[in-house]
């Protein structure tokens, strides 16, 4: 049986800390959030081959901020869906995922 989360708290911009049922509290960083998001066009750029090429990457306004949490939604009794502030906001975050990529609070 999965641990489901019993509150979800903001330590700071860049950090969430979820307390479990079981009574574990675990810190996130967003941007580590952001960086491993489960959904299909995450995972398929991360698996993706390197392109070569010379040319300077541009980014936008939005890539140059801070990543941020913009708002959280619960998907059914099992995950939640994260949107990020660079308009990133179809990743499903089992509370199994969730759970292994969160560090233990001292």
């Amino acid at each position: 049986m999965t641990a489901t989360p019993t509150n979800i708290a903001r330590n700071s911009e860049e950090e969430l800390q979820i307390t479990w049922d079981d009574g574990k509290v675990m810190n996130y960083s967003v941007a580590t959030l952001r960086e491993i998001c489960p959904c299909a066009t995450c995972r398929e750029k991360r698996n993706a081959k390197p392109q070569a090429t010379n040319e300077l990457q541009v980014l936008s306004h939005a890539e140059l901020q801070p990543t941020r949490v913009i708002g959280m939604k619960p998907v059914g009794n099992y995950a939640y869906n994260i949107q990020f502030n660079d308009g990133h906001d179809t990743g499903i975050f089992t509370f199994e995922f969730l759970r292994k990529a969160g560090i233990e609070a001292a």
